[in-house]
C-alpha cells in the first residue's frame, strides 16, 4: 500500500456539499429562457439525491439560493421563489416515502409567509426519517452563518451564561447551521467556476474540493461517481504527514 492510495478504508463521503451552477448557461446554450435551465436543474437534483441514497451517503446539501442571489433581475427571483414552492409541493411527500430528512438552513424569514410554512411542514413530516438528510441552503451565506452564531454565543456573554474566555472552535461551532451533522467531506462545484461562493465557509475547512465544467442539468449519477471517485483516491491530511497517515490506516 502507498501513500497515494491511502485515503483510510477507501470509503464513500460521508457528507456531500454542492453548488448546482450552469443552470441558465445550460438553457442559452439551447436559445430558451434561463427559467428552463432552472427546472431542469430540478430534474438533476431528482436523480442526484436518489443516487446520493443509494450510495448510502449521510448527507446532501445543495446550494439553491445564496444570500446574494437577490440580486438577480426580479423576474428571476420571483421564477425561483415559485419554482421552489412549486419543487416543495411535489416532491416533499416522495421524500417522506424513501425515508429522507429534509432540512433547511439559511435566514428564511424573507420568504413569504406561505413559503415558509411548506419549509416548516417539509422538514416536520421528515424529521423522524433514518435515510439520508438531505440539506437545502436557500437565502444561506456562510459568513451570515458565522456571524449569526457568534451573535448567539454575544447573548449568552451579556447574560453571564458565558465568559468570553470560554470562546472556542468548538464553541462556535455549537451554533452554526449544521452543527449536530458531520463537516462536508467532498464539496462539488458544476458549471467550471472554482470558488466556493459564501458557502459553508467554516465548515470547508479541511473539504476536499472537486470543479467540473459540466454544467448542472447535465450532471447525472456517473458525474457524481467520478466526484467520489476522485474523491477516494486522495489522501486526507488533516495536518499530518502523508506518512502518519498511513501509518495510522495500517493500524487501524
Amino acid at each position: 500500500m502507498s501513500a497515494d492510495d491511502s485515503n483510510i478504508e477507501n470509503k464513500n463521503p460521508r457528507h456531500i456539499a454542492i453548488i448546482m451552477d450552469g443552470n441558465g448557461r445550460w438553457a442559452q446554450k439551447r436559445y430558451m429562457p434561463r427559467s428552463f435551465g432552472h427546472q431542469a436543474g430540478v430534474k438533476a437534483v431528482r436523480k442526484i439525491v436518489e443516487h446520493c441514497a443509494k450510495q448510502e451517503i449521510e448527507v446532501l446539501t445543495l446550494f439553491a439560493f445564496s444570500s446574494e442571489n437577490w440580486r438577480r433581475p426580479e423576474a428571476e427571483v420571483s421564477m425561483l421563489m415559485s419554482l421552489f414552492m412549486a419543487t416543495l409541493q411535489r416532491e416533499v411527500s416522495k421524500l417522506h416515502r424513501n425515508g429522507i430528512r429534509l432540512r433547511f438552513i439559511g435566514d428564511r424569514t424573507v420568504f413569504s409567509d406561505k413559503l415558509q410554512g411548506k419549509i416548516a411542514e417539509g422538514e416536520a413530516l421528515t424529521s423522524e426519517n433514518k435515510g439520508l438528510t438531505l440539506v437545502i441552503a436557500a437565502n444561506y451565506g456562510g459568513r451570515w452563518d458565522i456571524c449569526q452564531a457568534l451573535s448567539k454565543v454575544a447573548e449568552k456573554i451579556v447574560t453571564g451564561e458565558l465568559k468570553s474566555q470560554e470562546i472556542s472552535e468548538k464553541l462556535i461551532n455549537q451554533y452554526l447551521s449544521i452543527a449536530d451533522l458531520p463537516e462536508p467531506d467532498l464539496f462539488i462545484r458544476t458549471g467550471g467556476e472554482q470558488r466556493v461562493s459564501n458557502f459553508l465557509l467554516w465548515q470547508l475547512a479541511y473539504t476536499e474540493l472537486y470543479f467540473t465544467p459540466t454544467l448542472w442539468p447535465d450532471f447525472d449519477q456517473s458525474s457524481l461517481d467520478d466526484a467520489i471517485k476522485s474523491f477516494k483516491n486522495r489522501q486526507r491530511r488533516f495536518g499530518y504527514t502523508g506518512e502518519q497517515v498511513l501509518e495510522k490506516s495500517i493500524t487501524l
